[in-house]
C-alpha cells in the first residue's frame, strides 16, 4: 500500500494546543496525485475536507441510528454521544488514527437482555462497565503491546465470537419481521440490490438504501406514525438518562469487551496497510479512547461505540485518511442531535423496516465471523479447531442460560467463554500429550476484522477504476 507522498508547499505546521486537532495542508489543498494518499496528520482545503467529512456521516448513518431503534434508545441522544465519542477518540489518539466510532452491533443482545431485567438505566450502567473494561485494556495494551492480544484471541477464537453475536439476534429480526412481513421483505430486497446495482459511495451504502425504500413503502402502507415528529422542538439537547449499576449483567457485557478488542485492533491494523504508516504504538490509545467513548454515551443515554468499517470504504475511494474529515463528521454528528426533529423523525421507522434490515445486518455480522476464518485461513482439519467453532455457534443459537446468584449469563457470554475455554483448554492438554495443537501460534499480522487485505486491496482498485472512467468520460468508459 503507498504511504503519503505529499507535495507540501506550505510553512511548517504550527504546534497543536489539542492533540490531534491540528493539520497541515496536502499539497495545493485540492487534489491528490496518483499513487499518493493524504495522511491522517494532513488535509485538503477546508470546503473539499467538508464534503467528505459529509461522504463520512452518511456512510455511518444508516448502521448508527438503526441501534438505537431496535434497543430502544433515543436517536438524537446516540447521534450526540457518537460524535462527541469521535472528537474524543481524535483527541485521545493525536489525530494518528482515522476513525468514525458509531453504534456497535455488539451491544444489542446483552441491552435488550438487561433492559427486560433493570430497565435502560441498567443496560446503560452495562454499557458504562464495558467501556470501563475496554479502555482498562487499552492501558494495558499501551503499556505492554497487543501481543498478548494476539495470543489470548487468535482468529479463530475471535471468528467464532463475532458470527455467534449475529446468529443469536436471529429470534429478534424475526420478530419484526413477523410483525410486518411485507415491508420487511421489500427492505431486505432493496439492500441487497442496492448492493450491486449501484457503484461508489452509492454502493456502499446498501444499508441505507434499503431502509430509506423499505420507509417509503412503509409510509403508502401506513405504518408510519409522524405524530411526534409534530410534537418536537426544532432545537434543543436530546433526552439524557442515567445509568445505574447492577452486577446482574455484567455477565452479559463482558463478551462485547472482547469484540470491541478485536473490532479497534483490526481497525488499527487495516488504516495502518492504507497509509504505510506503523500504528501499532497507538493501538492501545485507540482502544482507551474508544473505552471512554462508550462511557461517555452509557453515562447520558447513548448507545455503546466502536470503531465503524463503513468508513474505510469512504478513505480507500477518496484516498483521503485526514482525521480533518473525521472532525467535520463528528461535528455534524453533534449538530444532528441537538435537532430533536431529526430524532423524531427517525424514531418513526417501523418494525418492519427494522425486522429487514436486521435479517440482514445479522446475517453479515455471523457471515464476517467465517470471513475472519477464511482470511487468515484457520485449519479446520483440526479437532480443537472445530470445536472452537462450532460449540460456541450452538450455545448462542440456542441462547443457553445460566444464573449464578445475581449474575445471569446467556448464550452470547456462555459462547465466547466456552470458544476461549475450548482453544486453551484443549490445546494445553495437546500439547502435553504432544498431539495436534489445532491453531498455530497467534500472528501478529492478523487482521479480525470485517475488512481484510484482499478487501482493502479491492476498494483502492474500485476507487482506481472509477477515477479512470471519469476521467474517459462517457465515451471512454463504454457505458
Amino acid at each position: 500500500m503507498p504511504a503519503s507522498t505529499s507535495t507540501e508547499t506550505t510553512a511548517p505546521a504550527r504546534r497543536r494546543g489539542i492533540p490531534g486537532l491540528g493539520w497541515r495542508l496536502h499539497g495545493d489543498g485540492v487534489a491528490v496525485a496518483p499513487g499518493a494518499v493524504v495522511a491522517p496528520d494532513e488535509r485538503l482545503s477546508w470546503p473539499r475536507t467538508l464534503g467528505i467529512g459529509l461522504q463520512h456521516v452518511v456512510a455511518m448513518f444508516g448502521a448508527t441510528f438503526l441501534v438505537p431503534l431496535i434497543t430502544g434508545f433515543p436517536p438524537s441522544t446516540t447521534l450526540l454521544f457518537s460524535g462527541l465519542g469521535t472528537i474524543l477518540f481524535l483527541i485521545v489518539t493525536a489525530g494518528r488514527v482515522p476513525s468514525y466510532l458509531g453504534s456497535s452491533f455488539a451491544f444489542l443482545a446483552p441491552v435488550g437482555a438487561s433492559m427486560g431485567q433493570y430497565g435502560m438505566a441498567g443496560a446503560l450502567g452495562g454499557i458504562v462497565m464495558a467501556g470501563a473494561g475496554l479502555f482498562l485494556i487499552g492501558v494495558v495494551a499501551h503499556l505492554a503491546g497487543t501481543r498478548w492480544i494476539q495470543v489470548l484471541m487468535p482468529p479463530v477464537v475471535t471468528g467464532a465470537i463475532v458470527a455467534l453475536i449475529g446468529l443469536n439476534l436471529a429470534p429478534a429480526a424475526w420478530d419484526n419481521v413477523d410483525a410486518a412481513p411485507v415491508t420487511a421483505t421489500v427492505t431486505i430486497t432493496a439492500m441487497l440490490l442496492a448492493g450491486v446495482v449501484f457503484r461508489g459511495l452509492l454502493g456502499r451504502l446498501s444499508v441505507l438504501v434499503g431502509v430509506v425504500v423499505g420507509y417509503v413503502v412503509a409510509v403508502l402502507r401506513g405504518e408510519v406514525d409522524f405524530s411526534g415528529v409534530a410534537d418536537a422542538a426544532w432545537v434543543g439537547l436530546p433526552e439524557l438518562t442515567a445509568p445505574s449499576f447492577h452486577l446482574g449483567v455484567v455477565g452479559l457485557f463482558v463478551p462485547v469487551v472482547l469484540v470491541l478488542v478485536a473490532e479497534n485492533v483490526g481497525h488499527v491494523k487495516s488504516v495502518a496497510l492504507m497509509t504505510g504508516k506503523n500504528l501499532d504504538p497507538v493501538t492501545g490509545r485507540a482502544l482507551m479512547a474508544d473505552g471512554a467513548a462508550t462511557m461517555l454515551a452509557g453515562s447520558g443515554g447513548g448507545s455503546g461505540t466502536t470503531t465503524y468499517a463503513e468508513n474505510i470504504g469512504v478513505m480507500a475511494s477518496s484516498k483521503v485518511y485526514s482525521t480533518a474529515a473525521y472532525l467535520v463528521a463528528g461535528l455534524f454528528a453533534v449538530a444532528l442531535g441537538l435537532l430533536p426533529k431529526i430524532g423524531a423523525l427517525i424514531a418513526t421507522v417501523p418494525v418492519g423496516v427494522l425486522g429487514g434490515a436486521g435479517t440482514v445486518l445479522y446475517g453479515m455480522i455471523g457471515v464476517l465471523g467465517v470471513r475472519i476464518w477464511v482470511q487468515n485461513r484457520v485449519d479446520f482439519s483440526h479437532p480443537i479447531n472445530l470445536a472452537v467453532a462450532g460449540v460456541p455457534l450452538i450455545i448462542a443459537i440456542a441462547n443457553f442460560t445460566m444464573t449464578l446468584g445475581e449474575v445471569v449469563f446467556e448464550g452470547i457470554a456462555l459462547g465466547s467463554v466456552a470458544a476461549l475455554a475450548i482453544h486453551h483448554g484443549l490445546g494445553a492438554v495437546a500439547r502435553l500429550r504432544g498431539t495436534a495443537p489445532g491453531a498455530a501460534a497467534a500472528d501478529d499480522d492478523a487482521l479480525a476484522s470485517p475488512v481484510g487485505r484482499d478487501d482493502l486491496e479491492d476498494l483502492e482498485d474500485l476507487a482506481d477504476l472509477d477515477e479512470q472512467e471519469a476521467a474517459e468520460g462517457p465515451e471512454g468508459s463504454g457505458r
